[in-house]
């Protein structure tokens, strides 16, 4: 690895949280779903605008965070008098969504690695798509094995205003951080999402075990493996 580069930005979903990003969603959905169902909404058109919310986000010109994006989006469909319900949200991510960890996988060389690379003196980020509040956030991070305290700063909807796959996205963390793009690696699964980090000026490795590549890119170009190569990669 560069000698230069003093931090490390992971994704989580798919890369140290091992899934099929297709089930885990599906999953996710319907709990959510059936939550709400309770509270008068119907769930095949709560799915939908829950998507369209969520494209709003992926869409934010850093004008508001994402959180804002979202419910605007939100308030936009069903009504400001909505937006009571939150707390219902909230109450979801901390209770029911703590079951779609029975559809993700588990790698002990995901806290492996995190862990090794702080031992040895790297910053080290969870650099995961900002569109799921802190909380969720916050459980999905210890399903991989690992503490929020094993990075120096986690992207929520809360404290971000881009998404992957906008370029901005990666500027804004090193804005707040206070790193140059040659100082910072980005260790990913999704080809476009994390690739876009390039565009900021950034290195990339590409994690394979839980690859997307929905656009067929050949990133051969690139640094990438499974977990045992990107440990033999950062040690190099």
């Amino acid at each position: 690895m560069d000698k230069k580069i003093k931090v490390v930005m992971f994704d989580l979903d798919g890369t140290l949280l091992p899934m099929d990003q297709d089930v885990f969603v599906g999953t996710y959905f319907n709990l959510l779903a059936k939550k709400m169902t309770e509270y008068g909404y119907e769930p095949k058109s709560l799915i939908e605008n829950v998507w369209k919310c969520t494209y709003a986000m992926v869409k934010n010109d850093g004008k508001c965070t994402n959180e804002t994006a979202f419910w605007n989006g939100f308030s936009k469909i069903y009504g400001e008098d909505r937006l009571k319900d939150t707390s219902i949200f909230d109450s979801f991510y901390n209770n029911e969504f703590l079951a779609v960890k029975d559809v993700c996988g588990f790698s002990p060389k995901s806290s492996e690695v995190v862990r090794n690379l702080k031992d040895r003196g790297y910053r080290v980020v969870l650099a995961t798509n900002p569109v799921f509040p802190a909380v969720a956030t916050l459980n999905r991070c210890r399903w991989a094995g690992l503490e929020p305290n094993d990075f120096e700063h986690i992207t929520t909807y809360e404290n971000s205003t881009y998404c992957k796959p906008n370029p901005e996205y990666f500027k804004e963390i090193m804005s707040k951080i206070g790193v140059s793009p040659e100082e910072c690696l980005m260790v990913g699964n999704d080809v476009a999402e994390d690739g876009s980090a390039m565009k900021a000026g950034i290195s990339v490795f590409f994690l394979t075990d839980c690859l997307i590549n929905k656009e067929n890119t050949d990133f051969s170009p690139y640094p990438h493996g499974n977990f045992d190569d990107l440990i033999e990669y950062i040690n190099s």
